[in-house]
């Protein structure tokens, strides 16, 4: 993750990153979905990357923040990291990037792409992220930027984040994932963790039981088990039909893997993110 002294311009409510979370001490010292981030100069990165010890690592993902230096540091960064490995994802910031920057990413290595929509609904990301907290970041843009992405990367190569129980109902989530997949984009999941001094750090995380009903209808139509018009749900918006059979319900369940952390694959394997503290704390969840 890309770190400046003066941070990240966005000011969305539940990022621990944002401009307007109130801690004591520097921006570089602020935590990202709970977890610290130790800033660690990109010669070091590229160093240990010849060391024997790292030769297991299949993919490096790099994420952007809302920064004007944002745009050349990661081209400048893929580029020398090319040279150590071939699978390099990268997560960018719509609001700062053109679809000709998109193009200059994948010359210089980079062959996935991620883009944190975060927010299911155009109301939740304006409240959130855009003009309600005074952020500089707008859906439409967002959006414009997947289909570019799915456009220059290819199908399949770009992942939409969202997180889950930022307010939304499981209908409108689970209709936002199949917009993106309709799109040519998958979608990698996360569960809302109230950062201490942001915005909503009073605001609950969602019921486990709404998280993995998220996390099965995801991997459904990721998978083109099934679709969102094939669903049903509830009067308050909750799942309660995933549209398959109850043997392929029972053969999904069991294996496991819609509840595992979503991300980007690699050579050898499907999930090959493995930031799983940054996905879910089941010992948090009500």
């Amino acid at each position: 993750m890309l770190t400046y002294n003066d941070g990240c311009l966005g000011k969305c409510a539940y990022c621990g990153l944002s401009k307007s979370r109130y801690i004591n001490g520097l921006w570089t010292e602020k935590s990202f979905i709970r977890v610290d981030w130790p800033i660690v100069p990109l010669e070091e990165v590229l160093r240990r990357m010849d060391d024997e010890r790292c030769s297991h690592v299949e993919r490096v993902c790099i994420s952007m923040v809302t920064h004007k230096r944002a745009r050349e540091d990661i081209l400048t960064i893929v580029k020398a990291l090319r040279k150590k490995i071939d699978a390099i994802s990268a997560l960018i910031t719509p609001t700062i990037v053109t679809k000709k920057w998109l193009y200059d990413l994948k010359e210089a290595g980079a062959d996935k792409i991620g883009v944190a929509v975060d927010a299911a609904t155009l109301e939740l990301f304006d409240k959130l992220r855009g003009r309600a907290v005074g952020g500089p970041h707008r859906w439409d843009r967002y959006w414009q930027v997947v289909e570019d992405s799915v456009e220059i990367f290819g199908k399949y190569n770009v992942g939409v984040h969202f997180i889950v129980g930022l307010g939304e109902t499981e209908e409108e989530m689970v209709k936002a994932i199949q917009k993106a997949y309709d799109m040519g984009a998958l979608t990698h999941l996360f569960s809302f963790f109230p950062e201490e001094g942001s915005l909503l750090e009073n605001h609950s995380q969602p019921p486990i039981g709404t998280y993995r009903r998220i996390q099965l209808a995801r991997y459904l139509i990721n998978k083109g088990i099934s679709r969102y018009e094939n669903m049903k749900f509830d009067d308050k918006g909750r799942i309660i039909d995933f549209g398959i059979s109850k043997e392929v319900y029972n053969k999904v369940v069991e294996s496991g893997l819609p509840f595992m952390t979503s991300g980007c694959a690699s050579k050898n394997r499907e999930g090959a993110c493995n930031s799983p503290f940054l996905n879910c704390t089941p010992y948090k969840h009500t």
